[in-house]
């Protein structure tokens, strides 16, 4: 919920690297523009969609906003990477929606983290194997709270596959 200049100077200031905007990069986008020119190289924007459309406020409402149109005006802000949560799929352990990602990421220069869904080491195996094309990392929560996720076995199996 960072939505203010003086919130994100405070989180630099005690040594966070990077800062996540989500639902006020959408609904502020003058906001997400200022913090990208007041912090470089530390602001990340967090987009949620569902079949291509952003949604905002915890999922709730759907904007008409394309997530590759918007992906790409934030990119020319200057953001260094965006979180792209599938919201179809978050929660539901029904793997990742790489082609969706992959797709996102081939349509901006800087870097995707993908997430909702990841479930497996196979999901992570899916996501490694398309890291060229824009991919660097994921996030995943569920699978990991239920055991269904051994994090130092995806995190081994990553660093193996990305080695290549």
């Amino acid at each position: 919920g960072i939505r203010d200049l003086d919130t994100i100077e405070r989180c630099l200031d005690d040594g966070i690297s990077y800062v996540i905007i989500g639902t006020a990069a959408v609904k502020n986008p003058g906001f997400l523009h200022d913090a990208c020119t007041a912090f470089p190289g530390h602001i990340i924007v967090g987009l949620d969609a569902k079949d291509g459309k952003v949604a905002v406020d915890g999922w709730s409402k759907m904007t008409g906003h394309d997530v590759v149109d918007l992906a790409r005006k934030f990119e020319d802000y200057g953001v260094e990477a965006v979180i792209y949560t599938d919201i179809g799929r978050d929660g539901m352990l029904s793997g990742v929606n790489v082609e969706a990602t992959v797709k996102l990421a081939q349509a901006l220069r800087i870097p995707v983290i993908a997430s909702g869904g990841i479930a497996s080491v196979a999901d992570v195996k899916a996501l490694c194997k398309v890291q060229d094309e824009g991919i660097m990392g994921a996030i995943t929560g569920r699978a990991i709270y239920e055991g269904k996720l051994d994090f130092r076995k995806a995190q081994a199996e990553a660093d193996k596959l990305s080695a290549k």
